[in-house]
């Protein structure tokens, strides 16, 4: 453990590119032949990590941001940890709007997959709970604000990248720009003070954005299962394959990454869904 944020530190160099494969919202259930808009999860899961074995990623970190479960059952968390054992190197995960914090917690017993903040070479990476029991929009509690505004402040030499669940910017789509994460202004505004920060990283939309905001990169990736329709006033289902974000960060902040879909994944999404 490292200083007052509780970070841990990962191997690697000053001189490494830290190499992440991103994954997120694969919706996993106790059953694994339950299928969300017509689509089974874990067959839309493992297509997407077989299409990354396929494209050679060796991943230093593995992140998965939040919606690990449907049903949030301990199994859902058990059976993602087996999917991913093939990749050694650390796993860090936290909570979405579907997730079961205390199942997540039991399947980790003591792994370190909850780990809120990572330092590895010229890098931190703060992975931040947004999760509302109850509720389809986010907010960052004052513990999580804490956390991210103490790793921000013990290690400003460090290049940074900040993760969460929920959207904190609006995405020109009205229903999910109502679910995002509501309190953003408290984010933006301990961000905003940090100069270190060079992008912040996110699920919960299911699909690819790469854009800009006052020099910060703002990501967000497809889920492993079924992707929404960008730019859509309501629920409205893309029919496109589940993918899964590569990312590498350079010892001097830049970042280089690239989204990457299954495309031999077949399904058949139900397109006249309301929701879920």
């Amino acid at each position: 453990m490292d200083n007052k944020s509780g970070a841990t530190s990962a191997e690697a160099t000053a001189e490494d590119v830290i190499e992440i494969l991103h994954i997120t919202d694969c919706h996993l259930s106790a059953d694994s032949s339950n299928e969300l808009l017509g689509v089974n999860t874990l067959d839309s899961l493992d297509a997407v990590l077989a299409q990354a074995s396929s494209d050679a990623v060796s991943p230093d970190l593995v992140m998965v941001t939040g919606d690990l479960a449907q049903d949030g059952s301990e199994e859902a968390y058990r059976c993602l940890q087996d999917r991913l054992s093939e990749y050694h190197c650390p796993k860090y995960w936290f909570a979405g709007n579907h997730d079961h914090r205390p199942s997540m917690a039991e399947a980790v017993g003591q792994g370190s997959e909850l780990t809120k903040v990572v330092r590895v070479g010229k890098w931190q990476i703060i992975l931040l709970d947004s999760l509302v029991p109850g509720s389809v929009h986010g907010r960052l509690q004052q513990s999580e604000l804490d956390v991210l505004e103490t790793a921000l402040n013990e290690r400003p030499d460090l290049h940074t990248l900040v993760s969460l669940h929920h959207h904190p910017v609006d995405i020109h789509s009205a229903w999910l720009d109502g679910i995002g994460l509501h309190n953003r202004d408290e984010f933006w505004q301990i961000v905003d003070r940090a100069a270190n920060v060079k992008a912040v990283l996110w699920g919960h939309i299911h699909q690819d954005i790469d854009d800009m905001r006052q020099g910060v990169r703002l990501l967000a990736s497809p889920s492993t299962c079924i992707q929404f329709k960008p730019r859509s006033d309501g629920f409205a289902i893309d029919n496109i394959a589940p993918g899964y974000r590569k990312l590498c960060l350079a010892p001097d902040g830049s970042i280089v990454t690239a989204v990457v879909r299954a495309e031999s994944f077949n399904f058949t999404v139900d397109m006249a869904s309301n929701g879920y």
